[in-house]
């Protein structure tokens, strides 16, 4: 399959690179995201760009690797996108040294195979009350990728430096994942890393909601009934949001 294109992008990771918070409900998962829109922009200048999507909502670093990376490397990438340990850094307990070397073996893997690398840097949250906390393991892990990057020749999107990001309408409703104009900020930060000529669209802009102090307590009741709930029960019962998805492009594909 991989013989049929000239240049093949391949995206590993979790729902951050699968699309969750971008729903369209025509594409494989129901979700489009930015690597998909990416992926458009590569193929409208390069019809002969194939791509493929391996990344699964809710994967830790580990499986991330212990699943993707094969299935990635046998379809000879040119371009390769990373983003893995977010799921882990949420967890209670987390070593990121040791979970990082893992991650490091693979980014040599993917470089030694040929492929540009693009890795990304964890979102700054410090202006969350729920996710702040975890703003200090952040950074360690953002140094540690950086780290690894410069040793390898692999690049950086570095999302922590991307202060758009601070702006809600950035986010879905579960406060967790990228809204679809989110993912198209993204989309195009990656494009200006690539150095592409075209951008994806970005959808409109809606207003930002001025809630009263009311309104407020009443939409976080409903986020954390709806959205946060769910989330810590399936932590406790060893559940994950991908279970029994399977990836949305796993061969080479034009979109």
């Amino acid at each position: 399959m991989s013989g049929d294109f000239t240049t093949r992008f391949v995206a590993l990771g979790d729902s951050f690179t699968e699309g969750v918070g971008d729903p369209d409900p025509a594409r494989p998962n129901g979700v489009r995201g930015w690597a998909d829109r990416v992926a458009e922009q590569l193929q409208a200048a390069d019809p002969g760009l194939g791509y493929a999507n391996l990344a699964i909502r809710g994967r830790k670093l580990q499986q991330i690797v212990r699943e993707q990376l094969q299935p990635a490397l046998a379809l000879y990438p040119t371009l390769v996108t990373l983003y893995a340990g977010a799921n882990d850094i949420l967890r209670p307990k987390v070593d990121i040294d040791a979970l990082l070397v893992e991650y490091d073996v693979a980014v040599e893997r993917l470089v030694e195979s040929g492929a540009t690398v693009l890795l990304f840097t964890g979102f700054d949250a410090g202006s969350s009350k729920v996710f702040g906390s975890m703003r200090g393991r952040t950074a360690i892990y953002n140094e540690q990728v950086r780290w690894i990057a410069d040793r390898h020749g692999a690049r950086i999107v570095d999302y922590w430096r991307f202060h758009e990001f601070q702006d809600w309408r950035m986010w879905d409703v579960d406060r967790m994942h990228m809204s679809a104009l989110g993912h198209a900020t993204m989309a195009n930060r990656v494009l200006e890393i690539l150095e592409h000529e075209g951008l994806a669209e970005v959808p409109d802009v809606p207003p930002l909601p001025v809630l009263s102090r009311v309104q407020q307590l009443r939409a976080n009741a409903v986020w954390a009934r709806e959205h946060a709930g769910p989330w810590v029960m399936r932590r406790l019962t060893g559940r994950s949001s991908g279970d029994g998805l399977s990836p949305k492009y796993p061969e080479l594909t034009r979109l």
